[in-house]
């Protein structure tokens, strides 16, 4: 197997990746926005989180009436957040994508939202539908910037800067299939031993230097709700409702190989599957391939994103980074 041409989420033909980020004084978050091809994809979701905060979730379980979303929003701001879907509705709208009803069509545009109010100084720093739109007018289907942007501006894992992460593979039969991650856990990426990101050793040859972090973070206390990793996953094989939930089920192993603990009373852990049908349906070996192949992607996403993170310091508080030099 060998990565993608970008490594990255839009290595599955179609999809186009953007980001926005808050600006101003004591502004730490943002939005990340993966955009459908014409017409939309089928979709599917696992929430394992005990504390999510999602939007048009219901809608993706396998029996009920739509079967194919339009775009994918990740956000900072806690529920506040969950307002960056409407600017990208508003904007899919104008372009003629969505649900047709009578008078016109109906964007589907499911979302979560991950918690980092108040680390950039103000509470009331979050995104808006002006951020959704703007994450949308950004997307692209070539490289995706990592690290400190978009939903994973204001991310935190562990007491280390988090953030954004993607990654692919193309399978033996010409499979593709990739991640997008917010990474932003109580759980920690590193191991507390050897000093090394836990999910490192599930990387492609050379895929990732076998460097130690060089600063030890404490996680200190958190809340209830008070952190949530989220991931969009997508493959260009032909999948419906229930291929894609089952999907996004075995890409939450990716999470539990690379964060420690996950899962937990503090997170709203959700991911997101997107099958784009270009390719044909995957017979009972083929499934078995990709879905092995969903969990390795996410977590070698969730690294590239600890190794892209850079150290932040703000007036709501300072998060060192794993290996990378500080931000101003």
């Amino acid at each position: 197997m060998r990565a993608g041409p970008h490594n990255a989420l839009t290595d599955v033909a179609g999809l186009r990746v953007g980001h926005a980020a808050l600006t101003g004084e004591g502004a730490l978050s943002g939005t990340t926005v993966v955009v459908c091809p014409p017409g939309g994809a089928v979709a599917g979701v696992d929430v394992r989180g005990a504390a999510p905060g999602t939007r048009e979730t219901d809608l993706l379980v396998p029996g009920n009436t739509v079967d194919r979303v339009h775009a994918i929003v990740l956000s900072g701001g806690s529920a506040y957040g969950l307002a960056a879907a409407q600017g990208v509705m508003e904007r899919l709208e104008a372009a003629g994508e969505g649900f047709p009803v009578p008078g016109g069509v109906v964007p589907i545009v499911p979302a979560a939202v991950l918690f980092d109010l108040g680390r950039g100084g103000r509470f009331d720093a979050r995104p808006t539908a002006e951020t959704g739109a703007a994450a949308y007018g950004a997307a692209t289907d070539g490289a995706v910037a990592q690290g400190v942007v978009g939903a994973g501006t204001g991310a935190v894992a562990g007491g280390l800067k988090g953030g954004i992460g993607t990654a692919s593979v193309v399978l033996d039969d010409g499979t593709t299939v990739a991640a997008l991650v917010a990474v932003n856990a109580v759980g920690s990426t590193v191991h507390p031993r050897t000093g090394l990101l836990h999910g490192a050793a599930k990387g492609l040859p050379g895929e990732f230097p076998q460097v130690e972090g060089t600063v030890v973070a404490e996680p200190g206390s958190p809340s209830p709700g008070t952190a949530t990793s989220l991931a969009v996953v997508a493959t260009d094989a032909t999948l419906d409702k229930a291929g894609c939930g089952r999907l996004a089920t075995v890409a939450h192993d990716g999470y539990a190989r690379a964060i420690d603990p996950v899962h937990t009373i503090m997170d709203g852990d959700t991911i997101f599957a997107l099958a784009t049908g270009t390719r044909p349906a995957p017979g009972p070996e083929g499934l078995f391939a990709l879905h092995a192949a969903v969990a390795d992607v996410v977590t070698r996403a969730i690294v590239h994103g600890m190794l892209a993170a850079t150290a932040v310091t703000t007036p709501g508080g300072s998060w060192p980074a794993f290996g990378a030099p500080a931000r101003g």
